[in-house]
């Protein structure tokens, strides 16, 4: 059953849509969450919370942008405290490692370019090292739904930050579930982009050749935005590489485990029943299934902890751990440690790289085309319940998490069903590093629980199926000032438009510059040649899509437009006279990037 959510949740849509409207102002919001931080203080989400003095300068700085062109203009997100923020400490939940950066992270930079505001430094299970949240000198943090329970970790106070209002957004760091396990067990979404596609400079690493940046958001849609900006090649970072970003796509088929999941903790039960009743509405969902073993994660999974891949922690910690005798938690000490066992020497760590990359192969073939999908957890505890256990415990938290990095893949945790009373449920939705936007098509689907992304209706429009207590709507692309972020924005807010994702055209478009006041795109289908064009698909109301139509001056129109998969959805399109005489931008290959 679905509870609602926690009063006074924040999302990108929301606050941009009361922006635009004068509703409020990024004031007002850091204000709101400033008071909300100190009401929740008891729950231990913050290493540094937030505080007018110390934001005041990343208010004062929206000034001088342009609202209407930055993505994330007065957004506030938290920052896990193992990432860097400029003129704050950077403890990684241990107050004797504790240093002051001079410089932003890297996706921490990007994101406050776009315009996004920084509240404060999250708590976490200290040095990444934990996927409960009780493991740190800064206190146990609370379940955002039930404070008996587990938060989850590493990142903790990132993801509780988002459920509890804090922040419409949160970034994390996910090495071995850190980025998953705590959105499950807080109702969010935890997007786990594929390694490199973030770069993890100014990142205290855990494991530096596994480590990824992620972010924690009440919807994937907000996922997403937080995406298109913090993505993207760093030169000065060794482990960044160029990943594209997600052109969301329906997977040829979704691999489900074939036998049946172990589940633990007090509520196993409940558990088992929410993952049957997910695995139920993925087979009525029309996306074809494959039952398949699943071994080859476990074994995977083991080579974590349970091998010598451990000692690449030791390798970034080991040196302050041994300078410093007792500054660390005891149990996070003891993982840490265990690296140093004369079992792992360097033929142990070759061994495993060979069964690794064995298990690698075996995925790509097992995940053509395909998104698989387990629990992110197969349970959760009281925190009472891993203070006489911990590691334990610990270790069953990660049994469906652990692979992912070690098999570069990418993944997405989603919601499902709560499995009881404030109780909250999730799945975990993943692919190959290059397929991020089946992961994205799929978690789309099984949380519109079978709206379809959008199909061919006899009128000519890509009409989405409404449920019957839901409004019909189609799918309109949309290429210039209708963006996000562009002057024109508030007319789809006021059709009552919703932002769906950015796609790509097919490469049959020449995009032009009209020379009109303000400048506008168009955008020309060609009987041959052309170029892809970056673009976004919103969803309209059909009550809305006749007048908003109607209001398109010419040249410009509404018509079909083909995207990349070969699909159409009504969109701006330009008739071909107006080429003439107007700036061709081609090149840009869409108008965001012709007007940076």
């Amino acid at each position: 059953m679905k509870t609602k959510d926690a009063p006074g949740a924040l999302s990108i849509g929301r606050l941009r849509e009361q922006y635009l409207n004068g509703e409020t102002t990024p004031e007002a919001v850091i204000s709101d969450i400033i008071q909300r931080a100190n009401e929740d203080v008891e729950m231990n989400l913050w290493i540094t919370p937030p505080t007018m003095e110390w934001i005041r300068p990343y208010l004062d700085q929206l000034n001088a942008m342009d609202r209407t062109k930055a993505p994330l203009w007065g957004i506030p997100f938290a920052i896990k405290d193992n990432i860097d923020l400029a003129g704050l400490p950077t403890t990684a939940g241990c107050p004797d490692y504790s240093f002051i950066p001079e410089e932003h992270a890297a996706v921490v930079a990007r994101l406050i370019e776009a315009g996004a505001i920084p509240v404060g430094k999250t708590n976490l299970d200290q040095f990444a090292t934990g996927l409960v949240g009780t493991r740190s000198p800064y206190g146990e943090t609370h379940n955002a739904l039930r404070p008996e329970l587990i938060s989850g970790g590493s990142s903790s106070g990132s993801a509780v930050a988002v459920a509890r209002g804090h922040a419409a957004f949160a970034l994390g760091t996910d090495t071995a579930g850190s980025g998953r396990v705590p959105a499950a067990l807080n109702r969010l979404v935890g997007y786990k982009p594929s390694l490199g596609a973030w770069p993890t400079k100014g990142v205290v690493p855990a494991c530096a050749s596994l480590d990824c940046v992620t972010v924690f958001a009440r919807n994937l849609e907000d996922a997403l935005v937080v995406d298109s900006v913090a993505r993207g090649l760093e030169a000065s970072d060794p482990w960044s590489r160029m990943v594209a970003g997600p052109a969301v796509k329906l997977p040829g088929k979704i691999i489900l485990p074939k036998h049946a999941l172990t589940f633990f903790g007090p509520f196993a039960d409940e558990y088992r029943h929410a993952w049957n009743a997910s695995v139920a509405q993925w087979e009525s969902l029309g996306i074809p299934i494959e039952y398949a073993e699943i071994e080859l994660f476990s074994k995977a999974a083991a080579i974590l902890y349970e091998g010598p891949w451990v000692a690449e922690r030791w390798a970034a910690l080991g040196g302050f751990l041994d300078a410093h005798p007792g500054a660390a938690n005891q149990v996070t000490e003891l993982v840490l440690r265990s690296a140093t066992s004369a079992e792992y020497d360097a033929t142990a760590v070759f061994q495993a790289m060979h069964d690794l990359q064995v298990y690698k192969l075996e995925a790509r073939k097992l995940l053509q085309d395909a998104v698989l999908v387990l629990p992110t957890s197969g349970g959760t505890w009281s925190r009472e319940q891993v203070e006489q256990d911990p590691v334990a415990t610990n270790r069953d938290m990660g049994r469906y998490t652990n692979h992912c990095n070690l098999l570069d893949l990418c993944a997405a945790a989603v919601p499902g069903e709560d499995a009881g009373e404030q109780l909250p449920f999730g799945i975990t939705l993943f692919a190959l590093a290059e397929n991020e936007g089946l992961v994205c098509g799929a978690a789309e689907r099984f949380m519109n629980r079978g709206t379809p992304i959008g199909h061919a209706e006899p009128n000519g429009l890509n009409q989405v199926s409404a449920a019957p207590d839901r409004e019909p709507t189609t799918l309109v692309a949309v290429c210039g000032l209708h963006m996000r972020g562009f002057p024109l924005e508030k007319q789809m807010v006021e059709c009552r438009a919703a932002f769906i994702r950015e796609e790509s055209t097919a490469p049959r478009y020449q995009f032009v510059k009209l020379p009109t006041v303000p400048a506008k795109p168009g955008l020309i289908k060609l009987p041959e040649g052309g170029s892809s064009i970056r673009l976004e698909v919103w969803e309209m109301p059909l009550a809305s899509f006749g007048r908003f139509a109607a209001s398109i001056p010419a040249p410009l129109g509404i018509g079909k437009v083909e995207l990349a998969d070969g699909s159409e959805v009504p969109g701006f399109v330009c008739e071909a006279y107006a080429a003439e005489g107007a700036e061709d931008i081609t090149a840009s290959g869409g108008w965001r990037q012709a007007e940076a």
